[in-house]
């Protein structure tokens, strides 16, 4: 079982629960208990009661949709310090999006009850809670333009620099993402077929902005990969 200091450090990565003085984090963190997955196990599926909040301590999480028909849609990857959960969570109704464990996890469970009443003793944890879920509607607006007004080359362009960010690792050869990233699921992060996907990249390797070998993408040119994702700016 983990430390309670190992599961307050981790939960200050988050941006949400980061800015708890020792006092309030030392409380939170007695409400709730560790919970393991295993690799390819399901956290909670769409439809599911929002029943809980859970942060990640290890491993990493896929959060996904799905429509009737089957036709899944990768929406997120998630790391330690990351929380899961939360809209569900504040509402009480089912869950959106599904979340499985992409590898072997342990995630910090807190049940809704418990987190409620934590939140009523704490309003300004609540104004924080509102900032990031507004953060959260914002990228999904953003998704849905990029899915309605932009092409697959840009859309591509721009989930590349948003892995960058999350996973980029400076190398002699460029922005190495050092999350492996196959083409079938950029292909699930962008609702399009693998076939345009594998185009895509084709057109973004053969522009000089990345390389792409064996599911791991560096990126050569930033400022090239940005002018293609439609991003004004310098490159620091």
């Amino acid at each position: 079982m983990a430390l309670l200091k190992d599961v307050a450090g981790i939960l200050r990565r988050n941006r949400m629960l980061g800015v708890l003085d020792d006092a309030r984090m030392q409380e939170l963190v007695a409400l709730g208990r560790v919970s393991r997955f295993h690799e390819n196990q399901t956290v909670f599926s769409k439809g599911d009661p929002g029943d809980c909040l859970y942060a990640i301590m290890k491993g990493q999480i896929t959060v996904s949709t799905s429509s009737e028909d089957g036709k899944t849609m990768l929406l997120n990857i998630l790391n330690p310090g990351d929380v899961l959960g939360e809209i569900a969570l504040i509402d009480g109704k089912d869950r959106t999006a599904g979340a499985t464990a992409l590898r072997p996890a342990e995630l910090f469970r807190i049940d809704r009850p418990e987190f409620i009443s934590f939140l009523e003793r704490h309003p300004s944890l609540c104004i924080r809670m509102m900032g990031v879920l507004c953060e959260r509607l914002r990228w999904v607006s953003e998704n849905i333009e990029d899915a309605v007004f932009h092409d697959v080359p840009r859309r591509l362009a721009r989930r590349i620099l948003l892995l960058a960010d999350t996973y980029g690792q400076k190398t002699p050869a460029g922005l190495r993402i050092n999350q492996p990233v196959s083409q079938e699921a950029l292909a699930s992060m962008l609702g399009v077929t693998r076939e345009m996907v594998n185009k895509s990249l084709r057109a973004l390797r053969n522009a000089g902005a990345i390389t792409y070998n064996k599911g791991f993408i560096v990126v050569t040119n930033l400022y090239m990969l940005r002018d293609m994702a439609g991003e004004s700016g310098d490159v620091p």
